[in-house]
């Protein structure tokens, strides 16, 4: 019993009143005796049924509390047996030895007594930590398991409500799509009013239909524009089906010159409907930046690509080339310094392209440089003739002279690319806020996201088509020097395999404009001339070429040779020249150790999703990615991407 239960009798209340009586007492004691003797009966009366009644209220209060303990006793142990919480205890042996009666109709047995408790529950035979929690499955119901090691003790909590209840929330979690017909211009340009609303009534009858098949909420929200909201379920039958409205709206529009493309992006799993909404139409710029007639979805951090299988179509129209040279022009003129960036391991358009923005800076009267790490086969004698030429030369620094000299009111210009990490220096983009990306690659996943202007072309044949059209709109009386008009030329015909590949209308305006200004095609013919040595490395690794998937030709190098990645990428180009071949891939090791893999096609395959899954990237029909471990590995890996694309979707198309 409590202290104070104990002593609350004779608390200080009490002690006065009978300090306070027995003084009295003592008065009338002097005073008349026989009054004090009646008040002294009187009182000593009172002290004794005080007493017993704190006796009997200790005695009520100790069978109170003798009860109430039976009470608690009784309450728990039915407690125990009614709770909604299964309770088993094990021996050393892992033998159960009690459990309450949750247990057993969880399990639908009597009792379970003396049965083993890793054959009863196999999930727990991987558990071998001292205490942790599990899932597991029994008669179509979910139980949590918790696992007390140390008690020999399990808790079982049927969760199969909640689990239903967050399978349901994740389910009609809600995913918001941007349907986009990204040619519709061009597909329409030169047809009559009639044949344009009977293709249009067509595309629009074929959207609507999809939707509804898939249970998609679809408005028209622009005549090229659709919004379209969908729960997970519907999500994932899109994904599952790839979407095919891809191709059923590029089918039924085959007969036209051009024919109709969409563009897909969807986005969910955001934590705002505003930032649901931005990524919805994040997700459709990386299509449309990958060149159209695809699908980019974007689940959390997860971003996968669906289509893109076609070459992206020219634009017929110069409106944006114009408008970009001008807001460049304006940038150049409102910075101190403009520093120019290609990729890592740069080619014949990276240089060719950062040489063309050069001269947008020195005709802007703005100090211009180009930095380069440093030089590869493939631009080497490119380099060795702007070596020799003291006005151009002067103008290529190394990224360490890029970081003393960059500012925050430095200008910074990334062409042939637009991925920070294959940058040169990837530092000097964080030390100023101003930054252009000019590049004709299909967009990938970590772009330079903050870029203050963007010029990205998929159609286009090289990164310097794009600047030499930048050029042509940047200055009413622009002169170029012979060396400047060359190496842009040079870049044209590499990376069109000279005028081959990718070639559209405007490839060919802007090499004539090229040709006006002075560029020699003899030097360029020099300059990509190849010695017999290169020839014969080439030839020793085509002859390891084999052909799988029937149209794919696969050369791989010997184990302990080293080749340059341009030799590998020469050798891809060869092999794509053979019959039958519509797609090629090489793979060597580099003089850097690393596994180099370089990938052709025709443009019936799309090995720019193939290089992607292996962290590469590239274009449609040109594309490569580098690997850490041996040939062997890299001949593995891709050919277990190129056997899971052929099941997905199929390898061409």
């Amino acid at each position: 019993m409590p202290k104070f239960l104990l002593k609350r009798w004779h608390g200080m209340h009490i002690v006065w009143i009978y300090a306070l009586l027995t003084m009295l007492i003592f008065i009338l004691f002097i005073y008349q005796w026989q009054v004090g003797v009646v008040a002294l009966v009187l009182a000593g009366t009172l002290g004794y049924f005080t007493l017993r009644a704190e006796q009997a209220f200790r005695k009520d209060l100790n069978h109170y509390v003798a009860t109430l303990s039976h009470r608690v006793k009784r309450a728990g142990s039915e407690v125990i047996h009614e709770l909604p919480i299964g309770i088993l205890l094990y021996n050393e042996e892992k033998m159960i030895e009690w459990h309450n009666p949750f247990v057993a109709k969880m399990v639908g047995m009597d009792s379970l007594i003396g049965e083993s408790v890793l054959e009863q529950f196999p999930a727990l035979k991987t558990r071998k930590d001292k205490d942790t929690r599990l899932e597991i499955d029994i008669d179509k119901r979910k139980y949590e398991v918790q696992l007390k090691t140390e008690e020999r003790l399990l808790y079982f909590t049927d969760i199969t409500l909640i689990k239903s209840l967050q399978r349901r929330y994740e389910e009609e979690k809600l995913a918001i799509g941007l349907v986009m017909m990204d040619n519709l211009e061009e597909a329409t340009q030169g047809i009559d009013d009639q044949t344009r609303s009977i293709m249009m009534a067509k595309v629009t009858g074929e959207i609507t239909e999809w939707a509804q098949k898939n249970n998609l909420y679809l408005r028209r929200t622009a005549s090229d524009r659709y919004m379209v909201l969908m729960d997970q379920r519907g999500l994932k039958a899109l994904e599952q089906s790839r979407f095919e409205i891809l191709d059923e709206v590029r089918d039924i529009t085959i007969e036209n010159k051009l024919p109709m493309t969409l563009s897909v992006g969807i986005a969910s799993g955001a934590s705002s409907l505003t930032e649901l909404g931005q990524w919805a139409q994040t997700s459709l710029d990386m299509a449309l930046g990958r060149g159209g007639d695809q699908a980019a979805v974007k689940v959390g951090e997860r971003l996968s690509f669906y289509g893109g299988r076609t070459n992206a179509i020219e634009k017929r129209t110069r409106v944006r080339a114009r408008v970009i040279s001008h807001a460049l022009r304006d940038l150049i003129k409102e910075s101190e310094k403009v520093l120019i960036m290609g990729h890592r391991n740069p080619d014949m358009d990276s240089i060719g392209a950062a040489i063309g923005v050069l001269k947008m800076a020195h005709v802007s009267n703005k100090e211009g440089y180009i930095v380069l790490e440093g030089v590869n086969p493939s631009i080497q004698k490119l380099m060795e003739i702007i070596y020799e030429d003291e006005k151009l030369n002067r103008w290529f620094i190394t990224p360490e002279q890029a970081m003393q000299i960059t500012n925050g009111r430095s200008l910074t210009v990334i062409v042939d690319t637009h991925r920070a990490a294959m940058t040169p220096e990837p530092r000097l983009l964080q030390m100023t806020s101003r930054k252009v990306v000019v590049d004709h690659h299909r967009r990938s996943e970590d772009f330079i996201h903050d870029a203050t202007l963007v010029y990205m072309e998929p159609y286009a044949s090289s990164t310097c088509e794009l600047v030499t059209e930048l050029l042509q709109y940047f200055h009413e009386r622009l002169t170029m020097g012979v060396l400047e008009a060359t190496a842009l030329l040079a870049g044209i015909v590499v990376d069109t395999k000279s005028f081959s590949l990718r070639t559209g209308a405007r490839t060919f305006e802007a090499a004539s404009f090229l040709r006006r200004n002075g560029a020699d095609s003899t030097m360029i013919q020099r300059l990509l001339k190849e010695d017999l040595d290169s020839y014969i490395q080439k030839a020793e690794i085509i002859k390891n070429a084999v052909v799988i998937f029937d149209h794919i030709a696969l050369a791989v190098n010997e184990p302990g040779r080293k080749y340059s990645q341009l030799l590998i990428a020469q050798v891809a180009d060869t092999l794509l020249t053979m019959t039958g071949i519509m797609a090629s891939f090489v793979i060597s090791e580099r003089p850097d150790g690393l596994i180099g893999i370089s990938a052709r096609s025709l443009g019936q395959m799309n090995v720019q999703v193939v290089m992607e899954r292996l962290g590469g990237g590239g274009h449609l029909t040109n594309a490569a990615t580098q690997l850490e471990g041996t040939v062997a590995e890299a001949t593995q890996r891709l050919k277990q991407v190129l056997s899971e694309i052929h099941a997905e979707e199929g390898l061409f198309e």
